[in-house]
């Protein structure tokens, strides 16, 4: 699944910010101006408009990242600024909260330009935007995206453009849409998605380049690694950068299993015998492959379990649905392919269950997909189970877990599943 679908995917499932418990770090140039952070949004120099959206969203005080990031967006003179952190911790928001705050609103001429590696990405910082900035009636937004064909001539008296970069470009250079001189703040979002998709990094360079040297600029991205390090220089000068590490998924609370069947029978009649012994809240079920996954849901439904399924063959609206339905508890059961291994957090999940063990072309086991795996039981310090389904020739690969993790995972028979009972 590509970085952009995840990230949309994100956007559209997460209820709450990811709280973190890492501490914000921050690096510039001048180690002697002063970094200050707040504790409540009053503390800012917003707009009463500004902070009625944001209570409005019930945003009831800032994250980690915005209660570093915010200070230095809002501060005047202009700083730049280079944010990494995490999805889910209010990058979005705080940005659109720079751009609300820098829009001039009795002006009716493009001010802010926001950057996004997708149509979709761009429409869902729109509403983030519509939804802060309700309160504010006199800032407009335009879409600069596939689709959204202005007429050569047109003179844009929206302060706001949210667009992907192909776009931009033409609405910039071609059409003279955006007087690109007149640029007070320019936001770069999912630098590290931009990076990995083919073009869009030159095209946001070459954006950036035509702006004003007095034009705020403001780069996002998830990760921080050397590719995206190497861009940000080349878009952001004398940049302020502020890092909030990941969480780090951690086995300490779930307990580990497995158990050896001889075909995708007997692992059938093994999962309905676990799923009956215990007291479940909700279960992912991992398969290897869609046609796995397919004829699993099929038995399922077919003997009254409430089941659902979760493939790269759906859109990412249909998969943020799929989650939404699984999160009310609509169905008890989840049944995914890997792209679900990945920042899906569901608290009611106690069991997480490999029907077939994540392995990569070398028949090794894939560590890192199997973390992600059975990290979605066990979020927020609860107790989870993660039980693995192997044949009798694979039972050198947990061996191989094992070693990797420094864990223990523990055989149960197969005909016993009620020994999870409890423990």
């Amino acid at each position: 699944v590509a970085l952009a679908e995840t990230s949309l995917l994100h956007k559209l499932t997460r209820t709450s910010l990811v709280e973190s418990s890492h501490n914000v770090e921050a690096l510039q140039q001048d180690p002697s101006s002063p970094l200050y952070s707040i504790k409540s949004f009053e503390e800012l120099p917003l707009k009463k408009e500004l902070l009625k959206g944001i209570y409005m969203m019930s945003f009831n005080r800032p994250s980690k990242i915005q209660e570093t990031a915010l200070p230095i967006m809002l501060a005047f003179p202009p700083q730049n600024l280079i944010a990494q952190s995490q999805s889910g911790t209010g990058k979005t928001a705080a940005f659109v909260l720079a751009m609300l705050s820098r829009v001039n609103s009795t002006e009716k001429y493009p001010q802010c330009l926001c950057l996004a590696p997708t149509f979709e990405l761009a429409l869902q910082i729109g509403r983030v935007i519509e939804q802060i900035g309700c309160f504010c009636t006199d800032i407009k937004v335009m879409y600069a995206v596939r689709g959204n064909r202005v007429r050569r001539g047109t003179v844009l008296q929206e302060q706001i453009i949210i667009g992907t970069p192909g776009t931009v470009l033409d609405w910039c250079f071609k059409q003279k849409l955006v007087d690109l001189q007149r640029i007070k703040l320019f936001v770069l979002d999912e630098a590290d998605i931009m990076i990995d998709t083919q073009g869009l990094s030159h095209q946001s360079i070459r954006i950036q380049r035509a702006l004003p040297k007095s034009c705020q600029m403001l780069l996002f991205s998830a990760t921080f690694k050397e590719s995206v390090r190497t861009f940000a220089v080349q878009i952001v000068s004398n940049p302020i950068v502020i890092k909030l590490r990941e969480e780090e998924l951690t086995l300490s609370n779930i307990r580990q299993y497995f158990t050896v069947c001889h075909s995708h029978e007997e692992k059938y009649q093994a999962l309905c015998k676990m799923y009956s012994s215990l007291t479940v809240g909700q279960a992912i079920i991992f398969c290897q492959t869609r046609r796995s996954a397919d004829w699993l849901a099929v038995e399922l439904n077919r003997d009254g379990h409430q089941v659902d399924i979760l493939t790269a063959e759906l859109s990412v609206a249909q998969r943020a649905s799929v989650i939404q339905r699984f999160r009310d508890g609509k169905e008890k059961v989840l049944i995914a392919t890997n792209v679900c291994a990945r920042g899906i957090d569901v608290q009611q999940v106690t069991v997480v269950v490999n029907f077939s063990l994540p392995i990569n072309h070398r028949r090794e086991p894939d560590f890192e997909t199997y973390l992600h795996r059975i990290g979605r039981t066990g979020r927020f310090g609860k107790k989870g189970i993660a039980l693995s389904m192997v044949d009798s020739q694979d039972v050198g690969l947990i061996h191989m877990i094992e070693n990797h993790f420094q864990t223990k995972i523990k055989q149960l028979d197969p005909n016993h599943m009620g020994q999870l009972d409890g423990l």
